[in-house]
């Protein structure tokens, strides 16, 4: 079983939603102990970005975190170098890389790089599903678990093939755009359940996740868990309390509706 397998199903025998904490690798701007404080706070599985000159995807702290990376030095192998150190220190918590195609294609090997570094999974940003089939094969042989993107308004046949090829979860964007605080998203739980019936691995939103209150409503639309970057780099770099803060969005992963809502999901799963 897989780690994130493992994490799913623990939380959900226990009716509690799944926090994912994002951080950029080598931002020097946060501190050198920080993946081990968000464990130690409540994340149930850490995502990390690998530094990269045009991430598109990504809003401006994310941004200003993947420049300052890159002006400090740090390169593709430094990060590889960083989740060797985090996995040796937490066995059980699942790593996933967010990252872009240029650096997975630039060097050759980079996904097995990252598979023997311990990294889980890999979600290749500006890859869309149509054109993703090849990626997942090569993820899946290096020992990856690929984790693809769905929205509110991805067409029928392009959701079920994310729902295909997903494997470890499935990244729900809760609005259009970039990632960040900037707005407010939107949980809609049409997406789960059209998800759901494709068979997809478990929903987890992201983009926008600031909040306790958006926490709440995007495991009470259905979803399995949440991610959260952009608030927590934000909240390091101003030099903020982020153990206090992601105890708080932690503590919002379960209470009565999002117990109700995830043990459903869990007799409704095959």
């Amino acid at each position: 079983m897989s780690r994130y397998a493992a994490m799913f199903g623990r939380l959900r025998a226990r009716g509690e939603g799944a926090f994912g904490a994002f951080v950029m690798l080598g931002d020097p701007a946060t501190s050198d102990g920080l993946l081990d404080e968000l464990i130690a706070a409540g994340a149930d599985m850490i995502e990390v970005g690998i530094p990269f000159s045009d991430p598109v995807a990504d809003g401006p702290i994310i941004q200003a975190a993947a420049r300052r990376a890159l002006d400090s030095g740090v390169r593709v192998a430094d990060c590889f170098e960083l989740i060797a150190a985090l996995r040796a220190r937490h066995s059980d918590v699942p790593i996933g890389i967010l990252t872009y195609a240029n650096l997975v294609m630039a060097g050759g090997g980079f996904m097995r790089d990252a598979a023997d570094a311990g990294a889980d999974s890999l979600l290749i940003a500006d890859v869309p599903s149509i054109e993703a089939e090849p990626f997942v094969r090569e993820a899946e042989q290096a020992g990856l678990e690929p984790v693809l993107i769905a929205a509110a308004n991805t067409p029928q046949p392009a959701l079920e093939r994310i729902a295909s090829l997903s494997k470890a979860y499935t990244y729900c964007v809760s609005r259009a755009g970039i990632t960040g605080t900037h707005d407010r998203g939107r949980f809609d739980s049409g997406l789960i359940d059209r998800l759901r019936s494709a068979g997809a691995p478990p929903p987890v939103f992201g983009f926008g996740i600031a909040t306790p209150e958006h926490v709440r409503e995007a495991l009470e639309s259905g979803a399995a868990g949440v991610i959260c970057g952009s608030a927590i780099i934000d909240c390091a770099v101003r030099g903020g309390d982020v153990i206090n803060l992601v105890g708080l969005l932690k503590s919002s992963c379960f209470n009565d509706k999002v117990r109700e809502r995830l043990r459903g999901a869990m007799i409704d799963s095959p």
